[in-house]
């Protein structure tokens, strides 16, 4: 996970937002609990860029997304007011699940503040339980996989 995505014609820019104060720790940094939710609002907007997945499709069928590994790693602090930019790429779609990776990136350094490994399953939320991608969801996602 240690290259940069600079130059990677896959990236795609899935969110930004702020440090606030409040998400910091007495130490004068965003706490762990905040730059997983950062990354969680990020990932909802990658399945809807890659996978085309909408709440409409939770409401109407019962199928969402349910993820079951993350691997961070902090590589710099991020202080409060910092802006801040989360970028993904997809790394593999398997039957029932796909890997991707994102790079939280300090605006204002350029710096990389953290990556993100995670896997996703395909999820039935009324069975409670993975279930395969479909198709049309696979070919739509396959432009942006990695090479």
């Amino acid at each position: 996970m240690g290259q940069s995505f600079e130059g990677s014609d896959k990236v795609l820019f899935v969110n930004k937002s702020v440090a606030q104060p409040w998400e910091c720790d007495v130490m004068g940094h965003m706490t762990t609990r905040f730059y997983v939710a950062k990354f969680d609002d990020a990932s909802y907007h990658l399945l809807h860029q890659v996978f085309g997945w909408s709440i409409s499709d939770r409401e109407s069928c019962g199928l969402g997304w349910a993820d079951v590994r993350h691997v961070i790693e902090y590589k710099a602090e991020v202080s409060a007011g910092e802006l801040l930019e989360i970028r993904a790429r997809l790394k593999k779609i398997g039957k029932k699940s796909f890997t991707a990776l994102y790079e939280m990136i300090d605006c204002s350094s350029g710096e990389v503040a953290a990556t993100l490994e995670a896997v996703c399953v395909h999820f039935d939320l009324n069975a409670r339980r993975a279930i395969a991608i479909p198709g049309a969801m696979r070919a739509r996602a396959g432009k942006f996989l990695e090479d």
